[in-house]
């Protein structure tokens, strides 16, 4: 996964810098646990807290993964384990804030009028298409509800 580095090879740094040299939000804060300080302050604890939050967060993950194939909003409940795994480790930090990158370089895209147009257009094609062969099968077939179907 990139987490910045372009270059094979190339160490990914996270940066705590925008595009535009100012710092805000949640990345003024360092990567890093966000456990309260008397837990960092004993090593037993610190690993112990570390622990719990990594069960907890794999647990959601992994009710997540359960909900793609079933009801349920799947990645969002991943996501929100990403989360929970982001306030104790580094490496999920970095996913979280690539995530968010490529999030935001989405909805920028689909903001963009001229892909807009393009959604739009192919979305009136499909329907089109769809609805003619709907309109063909119904005058192909008609409609015959399930429980008047005589046995053959």
């Amino acid at each position: 996964m990139n987490t910045g580095s372009n270059e094979p090879g190339e160490v990914a740094v996270a940066s705590d810098e925008t595009g535009t040299g100012e710092v805000h939000g949640e990345q003024d804060r360092g990567l890093g646990s966000r456990a309260p300080e008397f837990i960092k302050a004993r090593r037993a604890l610190h690993v112990s807290w570390q622990v719990g939050v990594f069960i907890i967060g794999l647990a959601v993950v992994v009710a997540g993964i359960i909900m793609l194939p079933l009801p349920g909003p799947g990645w969002v409940v991943i996501f929100g384990g990403m989360a929970i795994w982001a306030t104790e480790f580094v490496w999920a930090q970095l996913v979280l804030r690539w995530t968010k990158r490529k999030v935001t370089e989405a909805a920028q895209r689909a903001l963009d009028p001229r892909v807009r147009r393009r959604n739009i257009i192919l979305t009136s094609v499909g329907l089109v298409i769809i609805g003619a062969l709907v309109g063909f099968y119904l005058w192909k077939f008609g409609i015959v509800m399930p429980w008047k179907i005589k046995d053959q």
